[in-house]
């Protein structure tokens, strides 16, 4: 198996999806040991640079492994095998800890550089009923294909959606073996290098405030469960990070551009598209409710959507308590 640098490098124009061999990013004597996954780019991998680059897991008294996954939904299923005890999802993962397999503990951020695309002679939702549709299913163009179809009054019982790994959906798109995606930045750079006529159909900002597709870390369940003051350890390292990329954002995307080994120029054209939080607007938005609304949002948009019969009560998968006492 490639070692995460020589993955990433050849993984680079497509956003570094994939994964690779674990790496230690904090050291430190008599330290408690995490696995902690990640989803290689700005959003997920920056909180992990900045904690290594500020030695924020030696503060806690942890020593941290990083695994790089393509998605949330492999991480969950990591956790469900005990092999990872913390990961960082997109929100169209976030039906696994609605439905019990992992907990929510904290917010990332907000993301807006999901989009639904198509070739250059399609110009609306409503024209792609019965085309090949190429999505990486349970993730955020998953979703953001699902709310543009249900905006123009159609279900993915009207298009001929195809479930492809994203790196597999530039190819794809770029041959015109599809006809849109539900796809996202920086990989629609890729793609319009090669596609320049390509149409954006949807966008993050058209379902924004009603819809915020946040990122959130995640944390299996045993060890919320058995070990609070772990997590708790690990909250106030991400907490710091959060806090120190709000402040500085032009670092911050030096640091993840050196952690991923890819190009700056993608990196920072995620970085900026998004709606970086700090711990306090988090900790407000915990003891106001507004968390629990964003998703309670996607609960219901789960149950419509058919990938849930049933979703859990925010409060039973998110640990406001654990996030408010880190």
């Amino acid at each position: 198996m490639p070692s995460r640098r020589s993955f990433l490098k050849t993984s680079a124009a497509v956003a570094a999806f994939g994964l690779a061999m674990p790496a230690t990013i904090g050291r430190a004597q008599s330290a408690t040991n995490i696995s902690v996954g990640y989803i290689a780019d700005f959003p997920n991998a920056s909180v992990l640079a900045i904690a290594d680059n500020q030695k924020l897991w030696e503060a806690e008294g942890l020593t941290a492994d990083a695994k790089v996954f393509t998605n949330g939904p492999i991480q969950i299923q990591a956790m469900g095998a005990g092999s990872l005890d913390f990961g960082t999802i997109g929100p169209g993962a976030l039906w696994l800890p609605a439905s019990g397999r992992a907990k929510v503990i904290s917010v990332n951020d907000i993301g807006f550089s999901d989009r639904v695309i198509a070739q250059p002679d399609i110009a609306s939702i409503d024209q792609l009923k019965g085309k090949k549709v190429g999505v990486p299913q349970g993730t955020s163009g998953d979703m953001i294909l699902r709310l543009a179809l249900e905006k123009a009054g159609m279900t993915v019982n009207d298009i001929d959606m195809v479930p492809m790994d994203p790196s597999t959906v530039v190819a794809a798109f770029a041959s015109r073996q599809i006809e849109a995606a539900g796809i996202w930045y920086p990989l629609i750079t890729v793609i319009k290098k090669q596609v320049p006529e390509m149409k954006e159909l949807a966008a993050n900002a058209d379902f924004y405030p009603d819809t915020s597709f946040i990122n959130t870390l995640v944390a299996r369940n045993e060890v919320v469960d058995q070990d609070p003051e772990k997590v708790k350890k690990f909250l106030s390292v991400m907490k710091k990070a959060i806090d120190w990329r709000a402040a500085n954002l032009d670092e911050s995307i030096e640091l993840t551009t050196a952690y991923l080994n890819a190009p700056k120029e993608a990196v920072e054209n995620v970085a900026r598209s998004r709606k970086l939080l700090t711990s306090q607007e988090l900790e407000t938005f915990t003891k106001d409710g507004t968390v629990e609304s964003w998703l309670d949002q996607f609960n219901k948009m789960f149950v419509e959507f058919g990938q849930l019969k049933e979703a859990m009560p925010p409060k039973e998968f998110y640990t406001a308590d654990l996030f408010l006492s880190a």
